[in-house]
Parts: structure tokens; sequence; C-alpha cells
């Protein structure tokens, strides 16, 4: 998995002097107690670092000032833990730029009934404590994260572990560089869009660079770094020679290692983390990328194919925050529309990620009836069986779009020894025919990205923080 950067998330507490120093005291006390215990849980990815009390509109305001100008900060958590008047947060809260999670909670979980009485009361009052502060929140408009609940709940911390990842996402998406090795697909729609907005909006820089730029970098790769990536798939996946002649298999399969090596070597070398192809443009290009890419996705590279960007964009975001586990490029391919096996049979040509897979992959050699190149290589697999997301990316005039669904994913019900290819079977939901037509309605293309990790609350939250709209069917 390509590397992100080390992240901390900041807590603070929310509070005023009307109760005195002591009590002050047992405020921080209580918060530092909760930031300990949640670090120690196990639950949450990153750290989570207590950062004081907040008392006054200067204090507050400095502490977001501080948090938008450290890197390593990727968003806040506040509690309420006692009545805080909200007009001390405005300012500061205006100005923060990171993502804002906003804990409505208690140090106890309980009614102490035996014992409660007004000094109790004065400790715990977060019950109105965060409704005066969600007010502000909300009259701001600032489309903060809520998570409600005891702190010390699994499903609390689960809720906190799975915003973090996505406050992650958001900050690594300004970070997201994506190289277009040639142009879109002729005369193809939805892999077009705006990229000034794109990276006004999502933080994506993207990048055009001729093919022959990557040709230099795949003529200068060194044969001992190609018998040393040869070795590794020997011992991951299975090499199925088939009706290839040994000589044939071998080429094939080097020339796709070739062109792995190189694609990485000049997306490192200039900062790119996800990328394209087009089968109408390989000049200089013995075989479109097929194994090449699906290694790169399994490395946690982004992909889209025919040039689409977007989805490549989107493959890498969400490979962030699925930490690059079973989440895949895909595009719907052909469909089941029988009673009772209604379904989706979703694959590509070459490039589907083997993150996804539920057997082991093997690495076949077979022709290709588009580009006019070479036979490539490729892995071919069968998907896995579960519940999972399918999103798009749609460029509209007024915006991008999200447009998702939760699937059910199966297996083929039969093997397709004439379909080489890797290849994914699911069912929308909420029905085949009330998904499909939901999905077109909305405009929502054919290249997708399929994830069997990702939550769909994940998805609404991170493209609110990017400022989309997001049509979801569940």
């Amino acid at each position: 998995m390509l590397k992100i950067s080390d992240y901390e998330f900041w807590f603070v507490a929310g509070s005023q002097f009307l109760y005195g120093e002591e009590q002050l005291k047992s405020v921080a006390k209580d918060a530092q107690d909760i930031v300990d215990k949640l670090n120690a849980s196990g639950k949450l990815p990153y750290p989570i670092v207590f950062k004081g009390v907040m008392t006054t509109a200067e204090g507050i305001t400095q502490f977001m000032k501080d948090a938008n100008y450290n890197d390593k900060v990727a968003g806040v958590v506040t509690w309420m833990h006692t009545f805080s008047p909200a007009k001390n947060w405005i300012r500061g809260t205006r100005l923060l730029q990171k993502p804002l999670l906003h804990l409505a909670t208690q140090y106890l979980n309980n009614i102490p009934y035996d014992t409660i009485d007004f000094d109790y009361m004065n400790l715990n009052q977060s019950a109105h404590g965060d409704r005066e502060y969600a007010y502000i929140n909300a009259r701001l408009n600032k489309g903060n994260k809520i998570v409600y609940g005891y702190w010390g709940d699994e499903d609390v911390q689960q809720e906190i572990a799975d915003w973090q990842m996505v406050a992650v996402a958001y900050n690594e998406s300004f970070k997201l560089k994506i190289v277009r090795f040639g142009d879109t697909m002729r005369n193809v729609a939805v892999t077009e869009g705006d990229k000034v907005e794109a990276e006004i909006r999502l933080g994506w820089t993207v990048d055009y660079w001729p093919v022959g730029d990557l040709v230099e970098y795949v003529d200068d790769v060194d044969e001992k770094d190609i018998d040393a990536e040869y070795k590794k798939l020997e011992e991951q996946y299975e090499m199925v020679e088939g009706d290839n002649d040994h000589e044939k298999y071998v080429e094939s399969v080097r020339y796709q290692l070739r062109e792995y090596l190189a694609i990485k070597k000049f997306m490192d070398d200039k900062g790119y983390t996800a990328f394209t192809t087009n089968f109408e443009d390989l000049h200089g290009l013995k075989q479109l990328p097929g194994l090449a890419s699906q290694m790169l996705m399994r490395d946690g590279y982004g992909f889209g194919a025919e040039g689409d960007w977007k989805t490549a964009g989107m493959d890498r975001l969400l490979k962030i925050l699925s930490n690059n586990e079973k989440t895949a490029f895909m595009e719907d391919y052909t469909l089941d529309l029988r009673h009772g096996h209604e379904a989706i049979l979703g694959s590509h040509m070459l490039e589907v990620d083997p993150t996804i897979a539920s057997d082991k992959p093997r690495v076949e050699v077979h022709p290709l009836d588009i580009g006019g190149k070479d036979d490539p290589a490729r892995l071919v697999f069968t998907g896995s069986e579960g519940k999972a997301i399918d999103v798009t990316l749609s460029d509209f005039r007024d915006g991008y779009k999200i447009i998702g669904y939760s699937v059910d994913c199966h297996k083929p019900e039969k093997e397709t020894p004439h379909l080489p290819v890797a290849k994914q079977l699911w069912t929308p939901t909420t029905g085949l025919r009330d998904g499909a037509e939901f999905w077109m309605h909305a405009g929502g293309g054919h290249h997708t990205i399929l994830s069997f990790t990702i939550k769909p609350q994940q998805i609404k939250d991170l493209f609110k923080m990017l400022e989309c709209n997001v049509e979801y069917a569940e």
C-alpha cells in the first residue's frame, strides 16, 4: 500500500468559568481520561491528542488556527463536557478548515440517582451543552459530523474510527495527483470532466502526459528488475500458460512487468498516485497495460480505463479510505435479467483489481480484440461474496455528483471458459430494476469503484466534506 502521512486528531472539551477552577480541573481530568481510553481501545486507526479545555472565544480561535496550519492534524474532535456558550465558538469554527467531529457524549453513562446533586449537575451538562454547540454549527452550515452516545461503547468508538478514515481521505484528496497517459476515449461522454473544478472542489491535480514519455521509461527498465518481479509473480499467483507456447507466454508476462515497473517509476518520480490508460492511444507500447495496471492497483495506486481520470482519482481516494482492502475499479459489463437471477456481471477487458479476489489469481495470456497490440497478460480470478458499495463520480454543470448504491455480491453461477477476465457478480439491494433505474436517472456512468469494506455513511460523510452532491440508494 502506498504510504499515507502520519496523522493525529486534536481533542478539546468545551466549558466556561462559571463553575470555578476546581470544576474546570475536573473537566480536564475527565476529558484526558476519555482520550486515554479511546487511544487504548485499539479501535481507532489514528491517535487522539487532548489539547485542553476551551473556555474563551480567543482561546478557541487560536486553537482552530493552530489546527489549520499543522499538517499532522487530520481533524478536530470537540466535546461539550459542561455547558459551553456557543457564541465563543463562532469565530474559530468559521476559520477551521479541517474536518470537525462533535462527540456528543457524557463522562458517565448512567444517572446516579442516590447521590446526584448540583455539583454533579454542574459537571455533567452535555445534555444541553451539546445542543447549544450543535445549534451554532448548524447555523454556520459547518457540515460537521456528530457522533452521539457513550464514548466507552464499541459502536460509538467504531463510528469515531470510521470518521477518522474519512477525515484522512479528505486530507489526502488535496494531495492527489493523476497522470493521464494519452487522452480520453473518443466520443465517450462519462469519461469527460472539468479538471479545474476537480482541483477546486476535490483537490485533485489532473495532468496529461504523452504516451511517448512513458515509452521512454518502459525502454529504460532493467532486465534484472523484471527477473525479480517475475519471481515474485510466481510466488504470489498461479502461472497458467494455457494454449500459448512457453516463449510467448513468458515474453508477454515480462512485457507487462516492464510496463508495471515503468509506470510505477514514472508516477513515483513525479508524485502521481493515480493514472489512466486508453487503448486508442498506445503508440510505442507493445501491449495495453493489463497485468501491469492490476499490480499497480494492488499496490494502492488509483486507475481509470479509457482515460477516465475521475474514476482513477476516486479509486485512489477510496483505497485510502479502505486501507486498500477489497476495493476495486469496476465496470458494469453484462446483465442477467432472468427472474430470480437478476444480477450485473462486472469486469473489464483486463484491469480489475485483485484485492477483491476470492481465489488465487491466475496469470494468463490471451488475445485482446481491441487496441491492435500484442496479446496481453492479465490476472484472471473470481470476485467475492458479501455486502458492498458501488459508486461513481459524474460531472454536471452545477458540480460533481457521487452516485452509488449498496449491493449484494455473489460469485458467478458458472465458469466463463471463453471470457478470461477477472469478474464480479452483484445485485443492487433495492433490486436490479429499481437500482438500475435510480442509477441511470441520477446520471451514473459505467465505470465504478466497488468496495466490500467502505460503509455507505463514510461515502456520504466524505463527499459532503468535499462539497459534492451525493445520491445513494440503500
